[in-house]
Parts: C-alpha cells; structure tokens; sequence
C-alpha cells in the first residue's frame, strides 16, 4: 500500500518538502526538487519572484500545475506584515495553504510565539491553511493547533545551522499531542538528521539549506529522499527496545 499523508484536505505521497532559497540559480532548484521527488515547495513571497514576467520567475521551472507551492512569510518579524504578505500571495496565485512564520529576532530566527499565534488566529478567520512554524514547545504547539493551525513545524535546530533535531524529546510529544500534521522545520544538516525526524514519529520534513548548500546540491537532494524514507519505514516497523546489557543474536542453548 500507498504510504500518504495529507494535510487540510490534501494528499501527498512524498514526505519531503524542499525550499526554494539559496540555489545558484532556479535551473539547479529545479532539478534538486525532482531528485528529491518532494511535492511541495515552499516559497518566500518576499523574496522569490512568482509574479513578474518581465524578469525570470520561478514558475518557469517549477511548474505548480505538478508541485505544489507553499507560500511562506520568511522576513517577518510580526504578525501585521506576514498577514499582509500571504494576502499578498492569495491575491498574486490564489493560494490559500500557506507557510506562516513570524521571526522574533535577527541573529537566532528563533519564532516570536506571541505573534505567531495572533497571526495563526486573524489567517485562520480569513480562510487561509496555515502550516506554522513554531518553537520545539508541545503547550505552544497545541495552542497554535487550537488557533487554526493545519500543521504544526517545530524546529529542530535554527534555521540554515545544519545542527540537527536537539531535542527528541519535545518534537516526540508535539507528535503525540497534535491532531494535525506534525512536520520538523529548520536545522536539518544531512540525511541523518532527516531520518531520525521520521522515526520519531513526524509526518514529514522541511528543509532548504541542506540542500542547496551541499557541495553536490542534486546528490544531497537524492540523499535526502532515500533518509525520509527509511526513516519512515523504521518508524513504521517499530524500533527493537533498548538494554542496558548485551544481547546474543545466536542463542546460548544448545551450544556444542
């Protein structure tokens, strides 16, 4: 069978979402997307150009007739501007599911959660989807989810360090807390860290620079696929229990 997911209505086989940032050019983003077989791209509304013709538009390359695009609010740093831009984006390409983050400051990209949720709340009413990303924080995930949340994005580690997940622990209870996908966001360094995203429960994961700042962006893209994969296999397949001590593979009795 088919392993899916869906999210506000909507159903994707890949488990991978892929950013569209960074990239030496749109060519090189294009061909990282199809070698990582993701269905959805996010893209920075503020920043990549989706709606005009007179100057090379991403579109071109990626064509959101087969990928969907996640709008998302990168820059933010409150409520008021990352409502304003994804209206911005349902008016320039009807989008309505959208990445929400709102930045608290600069230097660590950490979410402000106060605006986060207040913008969560005002989207929500006008009818939007919001995926939210959001700290590693169960109480705050919950809270966004009761907001109107349609996916809730911990991060893992801040955006673009490549440290990988530094807390199982909380991205395992927002997982088991949450009714609505559950997605790690930010801090993704390499297919190791993807997997273990996975076996911890996630839906699914998003990642940028991982990708686009690997020496071989298109190999790392492959990497990065066959890593969610596995990992969701592993999770599926229920992991052996942990000992303290060792355990024969061959047993004991009837030794010659």
């Amino acid at each position: 069978m088919t392993d899916t997911w869906s999210v506000a209505g909507r159903t994707f086989t890949s488990r991978l979402i892929v950013g569209t940032g960074k990239y030496k050019d749109f060519e090189q983003n294009a061909a990282a997307v199809a070698a990582s077989g993701a269905q959805i791209v996010t893209v920075a509304v503020r920043r990549v150009n989706v709606s005009d013709p007179n100057a090379p538009m991403l579109t071109d390359y990626i064509d959101p007739k087969k990928i969907t695009y996640l709008p998302n609010t990168a820059g933010c740093f409150n409520a008021d501007d990352a409502i304003r831009t994804l209206r911005l984006a349902r008016e320039a390409g009807g989008w309505d599911l959208v990445k929400l983050e709102v930045l608290g400051e600069a230097k660590t990209l950490y979410p402000n959660m106060r605006e986060t949720l207040e913008a969560t709340e005002v989207l929500a009413k006008e009818g939007f989807l919001p995926m939210v990303y959001c700290v590693d924080d169960p109480i705050a995930a919950k809270q966004l989810e009761d907001a109107g949340a349609v996916a809730i994005m911990p991060l893992g580690a801040p955006i673009g360090s490549g440290l990988g997940i530094q807390n199982r622990v909380t991205i395992r209870l927002i997982v088991e807390g949450a009714s609505v996908p559950v997605l790690v966001d930010a801090g993704v360094g390499t297919a190791s860290d993807a997997a273990v995203a996975m076996e911890l429960g996630c839906d699914g994961v998003l990642m940028n620079t991982a990708i686009a700042e690997a020496k071989d962006p298109i190999r790392m893209a492959r990497a990065m696929k066959l890593a969610v994969e596995a990992g969701r296999d592993a999770y599926l397949a229920g992991r052996m229990g942990l000992r303290k001590y060792a355990d024969p593979s061959s047993p004991l009795a009837g030794l010659i």
